[in-house]
């Protein structure tokens, strides 16, 4: 019995040894993702450098890294959910880290079979050199749960030109989501789970929701953001108005003299051509007055002077005419008393 206990010691003594300068670093050992979501297991890795074959130190290298889900040995004929050595990995396993201290692994698309733990392994060119973490990291998968949106400050109603960041969230917050992000109803550009706008403006005011890219179920409720007037806007309205204010009058005292001087300079030209009636000399508006008149006063003298003269011609006509017929009478008188006498 006690040379088996001195086994165990022994053997729990060498696997130290052995594992001496090998450390796998994982932020938490456990996190929740929702179906359909993307969950990042973050995950650092210092792999064993060298060992000794008992006459030199020889030098260790890393070849192959692997993830295995629900197995806490993760080696040889293990399935993996991810492999450097194998092509035909699952796309929805994506390996984000190197050979060399990252060892990060994205889960995308999570679905109900990925309610598991995963443990990640090293291999290096020689057995010394690999390692199995056995504390893994545990993902529980939710399902049907409604995301929600928290910001960056409880205020809702901000200036503009502030920075708010909004961030789309489930009851598992340590997890990326792929999301859709809505603006009163209208779908946005933006995938990640956080919104960054900066700086605001007024057109940012209205009604945000997010859900995850591939189960529109997770609709989040709706967050109203009220984008206000800053101090900033209310200082530049106040100069504007200022500045307004006092150049006003002088705006209209210009408009007044550019008025007079177009009046003055049309009169001016007027009077270059022809003269400005109301501007001749008073004698020369008198004088048109007289000539006016007198012309008026010939037009009316014509017609009666012309009754006049028909009037002489009549009477000196008339005259002629009884003259003339005194003188034939005359000459009659004559010719019968030559007659007369005659006989």
């Amino acid at each position: 019995m006690a040379v088996y206990g001195e086994m165990i010691l022994w053997s729990f003594v060498f696997l130290l040894a052995d594992a001496v300068g090998v450390t796998v670093i994982f932020p938490f050992t456990s996190t929740c993702a929702v179906r359909g979501s993307t969950v990042t297991l973050p995950c650092t890795f210092t792999p064993r450098k060298s060992f000794s074959d008992g006459q030199r130190e020889v030098p260790l290298k890393i070849v192959r890294v692997r993830w295995c889900k629900n197995h806490s040995v993760c080696q040889e004929t293990t399935p993996s959910v991810c492999d450097s050595d194998s092509t035909n990995n699952d796309p929805r396993y994506q390996y984000l880290g190197d050979m060399k201290t990252n060892c990060t692994l994205q889960i995308r698309d999570v679905q109900q079979g990925d309610n598991a733990t995963f443990r990640f392994r090293m291999e290096a060119d020689n057995s010394k050199g690999h390692f199995t973490n056995q504390t893994g990291v545990t993902v529980r998968v939710v399902d049907g749960t409604k995301l929600r949106i928290i910001r960056s400050s409880d205020d809702k109603n901000t200036s503009r030109g502030e920075t708010v960041t909004l961030l789309c969230a489930s009851v598992c917050t340590k997890h990326q989501l792929e999301v859709k992000w809505f603006k009163d109803g209208h779908t946005l550009s933006e995938t990640g789970p956080s919104l960054h706008l900066s700086p605001q403006t007024a057109e940012d005011s209205g009604s945000y929701t997010c859900a995850l890219k591939k189960n529109m179920k997770t609709l989040s409720e709706p967050y109203s953001l009220q984008v206000e007037a800053g101090a900033a806007d209310g200082v530049l309205r106040l100069v504007l108005g200022v500045v307004f204010g006092l150049l006003l009058p002088v705006i209209l005292l210009l408009l007044f003299i550019f008025i007079i001087k177009r009046k003055l300079a049309a009169a001016e030209d007027q009077r270059a051509v022809g003269g400005d009636p109301e501007q001749k000399h008073p004698d020369s508006i008198y004088s048109n007055i007289m000539k006016s008149a007198q012309t008026e006063a010939a037009q009316q003298q014509e017609p009666a002077r012309a009754v006049e003269d028909v009037s002489y011609a009549s009477v000196q006509f008339k005259q002629k005419k009884q003259e003339g017929r005194r003188l034939q009478a005359a000459d009659d008188d004559v010719v019968y008393s030559s007659v007369s006498s005659r006989g």
